[in-house]
């Protein structure tokens, strides 16, 4: 009874296949040709056609001369021409009362992909030059919607995130400098932003730990480090500030500004009043002579030499 029923079913499937051929070819003979960008002839191009609602697809090969030919019933069908080097070209065609009009194609090479680097490139630079003008939002605009079109450009989040913290917009500021850290948790440059942010929210703590998980030798904006130190200072924690930048110094020993911050820390540890006038004197001779810093450092260093 099993090989009986197997038999049965068997002959089903050779049934239905045989429908489905009969159902695809017909006496309506599809003839074409295919040729080139130069209009010669294209052989061996594979030539598929399926008719609609159908599994079976016929296939053939064009000739020396680029021509192929089908015999088809009535009814839809869809059609493809490939070959490799070439690019791929599909059609739709109808075979009506037993008679198709000939299909001809001429096939060319795939078109190169656009690389959209210099788009990219372009509009980034847009974005620096109307950030430069003042208009953050709008500069902002153009990172948000290059991101849409290319969500690698993560480098955006952390533009974004300055545009934010220029129009005063902190918390907004922070969340995108989050996703800069979040998208690519090993550039040094997103995790001092994020510190920098979480200090400018009043999370010192959370931007301290950041901070000291940051090895110096890849930093190349010490800044957020010297903002930290300033509110050590403020804080009136003189010892902590300055241990901070003494550290920071070895990798920036020509910033002018870690010694004006670490000889105004030294002012408030005891008995570091000599180190505080090494260090404001030497500011004063490596700043700007115009700047507000430098008069106040000769303004301390005169205060200093009266005790």
């Amino acid at each position: 009874m099993k090989s009986f029923r197997t038999y049965i079913l068997l002959a089903a499937v050779l049934l239905m296949a045989a429908s489905a051929s009969a159902q695809s070819k017909g006496k309506a003979r599809l003839t074409g040709k295919v040729v080139d960008v130069q209009g010669q002839p294209v052989a061996d191009v594979t030539v598929r056609t399926q008719k609609a609602n159908e599994t079976e697809v016929l296939a053939t090969k064009t000739d020396k001369k680029g021509e192929f030919k089908f015999n088809l019933a009535d009814g839809e069908f869809k059609i493809e021409f490939a070959k490799e080097g070439l690019e791929t070209i599909q059609h739709t065609f109808g075979v009506k009362d037993g008679a198709v009009e000939p299909l001809n194609v001429t096939m060319a090479p795939p078109k190169p992909k656009e690389d959209p680097s210099a788009a990219i490139n372009a509009e980034l630079q847009r974005a620096v030059t109307t950030a430069q003008a003042g208009k953050f939002a709008e500069a902002r605009k153009i990172c948000e919607d290059l991101l849409v079109k290319y969500p690698v450009l993560t480098q955006c989040y952390g533009f974004n995130a300055r545009m934010y913290a220029a129009e005063n917009q902190p918390q907004k500021a922070l969340d995108q400098a989050n996703l800069a850290v979040e998208k690519e948790p090993a550039n040094v440059d997103s995790k001092l932003l994020q510190a920098d942010l979480l200090m400018e929210v009043g999370n010192k703590e959370e931007a301290r730990k950041i901070l000291a998980a940051i090895d110096l030798t890849q930093v190349k904006d010490p800044f957020p480090f010297i903002n930290d130190a300033i509110i050590l200072i403020n804080e009136k924690k003189g010892a902590e500030a300055a241990a901070a930048l003494t550290k920071l110094l070895v990798q920036f020993p020509n910033q002018a500004e870690i010694y004006y911050y670490r000889g105004r820390a030294y002012i408030f540890v005891a008995d570091k009043l000599p180190e505080a006038k090494s260090d404001l004197e030497k500011f004063v001779t490596m700043g700007k002579p115009d700047s507000k810093e430098v008069a106040e450092a000769k303004k301390i260093l005169e205060q200093l030499v009266k005790k």
